[in-house]
């Protein structure tokens, strides 16, 4: 004799549905709501991921369809997939969560000149796509080229309680001291200063729920990562290279720089990793092969995926519109989609482990 159809039925049955990254049941997880069963047979519910830009939603739909669907007496199945992305702004209760923020990522590089602001871009574009609240951050102070790839010209306003209303395009929203200064006028400013400003840009401003809120940072080691590490809870870092032997050895003190600011490393992703020629797709390791993979597997920090050297990137940042949205179906637009789906994951976990990052004395 078969069991009833009932509630608790189907949720043993969906416990047989787990998330990869997670390692846990769906329903455990709490990601099953709304669950609802009809006189005919029919059974629907919603499963509520971390973020929509999980790269094994579809894997998880089509899991748990067939799950239910095996169940005696069910003769359809409705899910609708939906997501609420989780803060791990309480990572360091020392540190003030900044308002209307979820997350904040720091996209960072050991050097200059590897594409870390296209990354940032183009990241902050492809979350956005995926149904994700993102703002941005222009963090590099002294060059600050985030309105340029974005085509944003303005000047910020203020609203009537004095807080800073970011520009926006894209769906992306965002604050520069580019917006602050004429264009051709250098900022000179010592470290007390550039703390300032810093932190007008997260206290200041009117960040209204965002799920991602990405700064990107000056290239090197210094002082806008310092004030970024002591004042505000930082989910992690995202650090950029190119294979190259020179940009692989900055990477890795990049890398220990965010260590010994007690800020986690979320991912490294290889920028220009190769040139496929347009004419005989040959394809040339112009800056070397595989050097950021290797240098995640020796650190022990996610790889996130490598990015082409690929013409129309550089263009679409001269002309303010990026690769993600100029050719969105083209290969380097889907490497960043998928770096964007495995740094979205990598924030999921970090949000389930809510664990104190081990405190690392700054030499």
């Amino acid at each position: 004799m078969s069991t009833p159809l009932s509630e608790s039925t189907v949720l043993d049955a969906l416990r047989a549905v787990r998330d990869p990254d997670l390692n846990r049941d769906i329903v455990s997880l709490k990601f099953v709501k709304d669950l609802r069963i009809e006189a005919s047979g029919r059974v629907g519910f919603s499963i509520e991921l971390t973020t929509p830009a999980c790269p094994v939603k579809d894997q998880m739909r089509e899991q748990a369809r067939q799950a239910v669907a095996a169940l005696p007496g069910v003769t359809a199945v409705e899910i609708e997939m939906t997501a609420q992305v989780r803060s791990t702004a309480n990572v360091d209760a020392a540190k003030t969560p900044v308002a209307g923020v979820k997350n904040i990522i720091a996209v960072g590089a050991g050097k200059g000149g590897v594409g870390k602001t296209t990354v940032a871009v183009n990241l902050a574009i492809a979350l956005s796509q995926m149904g994700s609240r993102v703002a941005m951050i222009d963090g590099d102070v002294y060059g600050p080229n985030v309105p340029i790839m974005l085509g944003i010209t303005t000047q910020l306003v203020g609203d009537e309680r004095g807080q800073i209303i970011p520009a926006e395009q894209y769906g992306i929203r965002l604050v520069s001291m580019a917006f602050l200064a004429s264009d051709d006028a250098p900022v000179i400013w010592r470290g007390p200063m550039l703390h300032g400003v810093i932190q007008q840009f997260f206290r200041n401003v009117r960040w209204d729920n965002i799920d991602y809120l990405i700064v990107d940072m000056p290239p090197g080691t210094g002082d806008v990562a310092l004030t970024l590490s002591q004042t505000v809870p930082v989910a992690g870092s995202v650090v950029v290279t190119t294979p190259q032997t020179v940009s692989v050895a900055d990477t890795r003190r990049a890398v220990r720089m965010y260590q010994k600011l007690n800020v986690p490393t979320l991912g490294l992703i290889e920028n220009m990793s190769h040139f496929v020629c347009p004419e005989c797709r040959h394809e040339s390791d112009i800056f070397g092969k595989g050097g950021g993979e290797r240098l995640a597997a020796d650190l022990s920090i996610p790889f996130l995926g490598r990015v082409p050297l690929y013409e129309p990137i550089r263009m679409g940042g001269d002309t303010g519109v990026p690769i993600t949205i100029a050719e969105p179906q083209s290969g380097p637009a889907e490497a960043f989609r998928s770096a964007a789906r495995q740094l979205a994951a990598q924030l999921s976990i970090a949000s389930y482990k809510k664990t104190a990052i081990p405190l690392i004395p700054i030499a």
